[in-house]
């Protein structure tokens, strides 16, 4: 049997451990969802416990396939009615929840609940989909942040549409005690005065909104939602 000096043994040891660290770092740069030991849909739900959890698992895997490296996503449900939270803002890098907000659909799309959803002009409806944030301006509707819509047929003529994300009044719990619903926008995911510039600035210039509702079509069809999906995750609601 060979036998090495300990000093050369000792080197090869620490030279096998630093291989198993980079080997460790490189796996987790090429999958930052595996970070911490969660995936990132695991993550997100341990953020927002209140959050479908099958939702948010369906919002990781679009941005996955859209931009691993994104800092920040917004979720919408629109399943849930107007007078839930149903708006969620992430920070992926700091691993924090920095919003659980009321939003609106577009008076299209129904009452308190949203159940119509469209890529039409003057359809007065919210769209689906994954979208990736632009730029912010100032319009009729105040501080607003301009959407990009990522699917085709689905939500690529946001811009077109001007849809936005904007503060409402009639976004508030005071409407909500009047009326039993927030009130509508043309398409637009609208928000609350109180929180429109912080949460603006929190996704503002090449970040990401997914908007969900169990439309089968969108989900069956989305190329976002194909990248390595588990259609189990469609059976949803």
């Amino acid at each position: 049997m060979l036998k090495f000096p300990l000093p050369l043994l000792a080197g090869a040891a620490l030279l096998a451990s630093s291989q198993a660290h980079a080997d460790n770092f490189l796996s987790q740069a090429l999958h930052p969802e595996a970070l911490n030991g969660q995936s990132l849909n695991q993550r997100l739900t341990r953020l927002a416990p209140d959050a479908d959890p099958q939702v948010l698992s369906l919002a990781a895997n679009a941005l996955a396939c859209a931009d691993p490296d994104a800092e920040r996503l917004a979720v919408i449900d629109y399943s849930l009615p107007s007078s839930e939270p149903r708006l969620w803002v992430f920070d992926l890098n700091r691993e924090k929840l920095m919003f659980e907000e009321l939003v609106s659909h577009g008076r299209g799309s129904g009452d308190a609940m949203a159940e119509t959803f469209s890529n039409v002009q003057g359809s007065n409806q919210s769209s689906l989909g994954l979208f990736r944030t632009m730029n912010t301006y100032y319009g009729r509707n105040g501080y607003s942040l301009r959407l990009e819509g990522l699917e085709n047929g689905i939500n690529d003529l946001a811009y077109q549409r001007a849809i936005v994300i904007h503060g409402a009044d009639y976004v508030s719990e005071s409407f909500i005690e009047q009326t039993g619903r927030l009130g509508r926008s043309h398409g637009c995911p609208a928000v609350s005065r109180d929180v429109t510039y912080p949460l603006i600035d929190s996704i503002k210039e090449e970040q990401y909104l997914f908007v969900y509702y169990p439309d089968q079509e969108w989900l069956e069809g989305s190329a976002f939602l194909a990248c390595d999906r588990d259609d189990s995750q469609l059976a949803l609601r």
